[in-house]
């Protein structure tokens, strides 16, 4: 069986790991497109070799544009490499441009396609995501869900016979680091200057376009965060650097301390050394409630419900509407007492599943 993975920003690289590993232990030649949806090497080089991954196959340099020229220009890059490949499975990731360039351009060639990370839903159509959530799944033959509740959506919307509950790759790298980074075999991340690793502080994200292109939402959120007791530890994404200076919003000041963005394992490291997580970060709000850390999401919704059980995940808009002390409480608040009671993303074994799963549909579809 031939399995071609396309790729193309950091989540997506974080899920390649598992695949990759699974396809290497099961005899599966798997062929990595990396399209260069984000080509920073921040955010994306490190993560080839800082999780093992081998280093892509095909690299097509996308960069960055608008939704419909980085699709589009995903989408024609793609069609010759898919036309000399002819994969059994083209293999799509998340939810971002190249998981939806990807999907189109095997499905025009006939090629089967199954998406990872399948059935999630935020119900927020103003969500580029969304769409492309939702219209990989309706495009793609094999649906890969991650949680239970996936599994619900994709039922919903009349996909449940192509729908297959497998765990989350996610879960499996973030537990598999935790491993590591608890036996030292992982050194201690590159905190700002300013942040005392031995001494509480919190780790937060900003990348949302929803967040990041209106400069009143902007400056609004960086001051919530500034107000913090707590020395907020910000790995600077280049969309929030590029609209903070677009729309002239200072980033460090007060309790904000920013920093590179951080390498995955170091990212980690640096969750498992905190007090908690601030973040409009889909991933981020699961890693934190895998780690057994507070995440304050600053969003209307999560695609990731299951983190919100017993006041894991709290969703605050708006921090400056919660008045008085409230928004402090809330962010620097302490993880539940007791871990999660269920394990709803699986036992760190998905990429196993998926592969075999992808074999099996093949042999069966092909009979």
């Amino acid at each position: 069986m031939k399995v071609l993975s396309v790729v193309g920003a950091r989540p997506q690289l974080v899920k390649l790991a598992p695949m990759a590993e699974a396809c290497a232990a099961l005899g599966v030649s798997h062929t990595i497109v990396h399209t260069g949806q984000h080509y920073d090497a921040d955010l994306s080089d490190v993560f080839f070799t800082g999780l093992g991954i081998p280093s892509p196959d095909v690299h097509l340099g996308v960069g960055s544009g608008s939704h419909g020229a980085q699709t589009g220009a995903a989408l024609s890059a793609l069609d010759p490499v898919l036309e000399a490949e002819r994969p059994d499975w083209t293999l799509v990731y998340g939810d971002t441009n190249s998981t939806l360039a990807g999907a189109l351009a095997a499905v025009k060639q006939h090629l089967r396609v199954a998406h990872l990370e399948a059935g999630l839903r935020s119900f927020n159509r103003r969500m580029p995501e969304e769409h492309n959530r939702v219209l990989t799944d309706h495009t793609a033959d094999l649906l890969l869900a991650p949680t239970k509740e996936a599994m619900r959506h994709l039922a919903a919307e009349g996909l449940a016979d192509r729908s297959r509950l497998t765990g989350d790759v996610m879960a499996d790298v973030c537990l598999r680091v935790r491993d590591r980074v608890l036996a030292g075999d992982i050194p201690a991340p590159e905190l700002p200057d300013g942040v005392d690793a031995s001494r509480p502080y919190l780790v937060a994200t900003l990348h949302r376009a929803e967040n990041t292109d209106p400069p009143g939402r902007l400056e609004a959120l960086v001051g919530a965060l500034a107000e913090l007791p707590l020395p907020v530890v910000l790995p600077a994404h280049p969309r929030l650097l590029a609209r903070a200076e677009e729309h002239g919003v200072k980033l460090e000041r007060g309790a904000v301390r920013v920093g590179r963005p951080l390498p995955y394992a170091e990212l980690i490291a640096a969750v498992l050394g905190s007090s908690g997580v601030v973040t409009d970060s889909g991933g981020l709000q699961k890693e934190a409630y895998l780690l057994g850390r507070a995440c304050t999401t600053l969003r209307t919704e999560t695609e990731w419900p299951e983190t919100l059980t017993e006041g894991w995940n709290t969703l605050v808009p708006d921090p400056h509407l919660l008045g008085g002390t409230a928004w402090a409480d809330t962010a620097v608040r302490s993880a539940p007492a007791e871990a999660p009671a269920d394990a709803p993303y699986g036992d760190g074994s998905a990429a196993e599943l998926v592969v075999e799963l992808l074999a099996e549909e093949a042999a069966a579809q092909d009979d």
